[in-house]
């Protein structure tokens, strides 16, 4: 059937067009179903919707990312003709009812979704089988392997380590220490990080303060030669893409299938070679894993994908029970890390820092077992730490001059002080989370809070807690009302239970 192109300017970050309701009738094309596109030499297949009125009978409704793939123009005339659903589809409702998949039928979904040739409702239920059937370790090695083959991989050579938290604590920019102190051993860490999904920032958002974080893989090349290290947008340079759209489905469900995660991670960690790999599991109160049996668990199996992938993987159990560092939000995180490499941060970010990088001194052989903590405290010391720092950040695009105080923060603010006295018994990650969220950051990267005690801390009626930094009135008005509410830090006693 031959149909004339109406161009919409809409990214739709996938492949869909619009049939009127009577040309899909004639085409046998229901909602969701698929057609395939032809233009001069070009195809392209897509998903389908339908309309009344949208779009006229002899049309098709085109978005940017269908225009891109063909190079049409509007008013284009376009063959189009009806097509099945992927083969793959049969794999998933396989994982939905229960299956195993293997090596092949898992690699086909994971090229199917790459490719953008799966519906919304066949991703959700593959992810949805994932999280509800789980994965035996067979299964998340294919999904690594896959996820690895259908996106851009980097070979920067020999004896590349890495680093990743799983996530769930407020303010823990130990990526931004641990990079430079590597780096100045001589190391490459080719750190590719996220931006914030449901925190106040992600690595990305706090390291954009600094300097750029979006480049492609030559600009990413020609860092890290540079300077033997990046921290930069993973998203940018398109390394396991099946896991970026994953994972916005996954982000509207509230889920995170364990097999999905485990695969994510390493992935993108073998996308740029790496040979030597720290996890960061966090455990406690608002993090993402509570118990530490689930934590053990996890960590052995990261450390037994990494077996069987050839990566050398250990795992640091850490306190995730509180925020580290006192700033929460881009630009008041940005000014920790700042000043943690100036020695004048808090405690907390650089103790944790030193442990994670000493950890991966040793893993890597380049220091010996028992001296890797100490070695990495003398680079911070020493200044070498910050001075590997402003490198990258000149490389990045960055003012590698800059000082904590020349990284701006919202002028709007209120100061949240504590109705008891006592001690401060502990300090909610989620909840501290959702109010920084509230008063604007990450969108506004001067926006978030700055916490002004720790857990342990004795204090006195009407001590400050924290400050909430927002952009406006009205978003500081919306997270001091969110603070009141929540009450996210605990001062005094903790009563378990009350019996009459």
């Amino acid at each position: 059937m031959k149909l004339k192109a109406r161009l919409y300017p809409i990214e739709a970050d996938r492949l869909i067009v619009v049939l009127n309701e009577e040309d899909a009738k004639d085409l046998g094309v229901y909602v969701s179903g698929r057609v395939r596109i032809s233009y001069k030499d070009r195809k392209a297949t897509a998903i389908a919707d339908t309309t009344a009125s949208f779009v006229k009978d002899g049309e098709i409704g085109i978005f940017e990312d269908v225009r891109k793939l063909l190079d049409v123009s509007d008013g284009s005339n376009l063959e189009v003709s009806a097509t099945k659903r992927p083969h793959s589809v049969e794999f998933i409702k396989k994982k939905v009812d229960g299956y195993t998949l293997n090596e092949n039928e898992i690699r086909a979904i994971i090229r199917d979704i790459v490719d953008n040739n799966l519906s919304n409702i066949e991703l959700s239920a593959f992810v949805t089988g994932g999280y509800i059937k789980g994965y035996t370790m067979d299964e998340i090695v294919a999904l690594t392997q896959a996820m690895v083959e259908t996106g851009q991989q980097i070979d920067f050579g020999d004896n590349i380590v890495d680093k990743h938290s799983i996530g769930g604590v407020a303010g823990n920019r130990t990526t931004m220490l641990v990079v430079p102190i590597i780096a100045s051993t001589g190391l490459i860490i080719p750190k590719t990080s996220s931006r914030a999904i449901t925190s106040p920032s992600g690595t990305a958002d706090t390291m954009e303060v600094l300097a750029g974080v979006e480049f492609d893989i030559d600009e990413l090349k020609e860092i890290v030669y540079k300077t033997d290290a990046c921290i930069v947008w993973g998203g940018s340079v398109n390394l396991a893409p099946a896991d970026d759209r994953i994972i916005r489905v996954e982000y509207p469900l509230s889920i995170d299938a364990e097999g999905h995660m485990l695969a994510s991670v390493m992935a993108k960690k073998r996308s740029v070679g790496s040979d030597y790999i720290i996890i960061d599991i966090p455990v406690g109160r608002g993090s993402k894993i509570i118990g530490m049996d689930r934590a053990n668990d996890v960590a052995h199996k990261f450390i037994e994908l990494g077996r069987r992938l050839g990566v050398s993987v250990e795992c640091l159990i850490t306190d995730g029970s509180s925020p580290i560092g006192s700033g929460i939000g881009p630009a008041l995180e940005a000014r920790d890390v700042l000043l943690a490499l100036d020695n004048k941060g808090p405690i907390d970010l650089i103790d944790k820092s030193l442990d994670l990088a000493g950890i991966l001194l040793e893993l890597s052989g380049k220091i010996v077992k028992g001296r890797g903590r100490g070695i990495a405290e003398h680079i911070l010391k020493s200044g070498k730490a910050k001075e590997k720092m402003m490198e990258i950040i000149d490389a990045q695009g960055g003012d590698p001059n800059v000082k904590p105080e020349d990284i701006g923060i919202c002028r709007k603010k209120m100061t949240i002080t504590s109705e008891h006295k006592g001690r401060v018994r502990y300090i909610d990650n989620k909840l501290i989370s959702m109010i920084a969220r509230a008063s604007g950051a990450p969108r506004t990267k001067s926006a978030g809070l700055y916490l002004h005690v720790k857990v342990g801390d004795s204090i006195d009626t009407n001590d400050p807690l924290f400050t909430i930094y927002s952009p406006t009135k009205s978003r500081l008005k919306e997270a001091s009302n969110l603070a009141d509410k929540l009450s996210p830090i605990r001062v005094g006693s903790i009563i378990s239970n009350i019996i009459k």
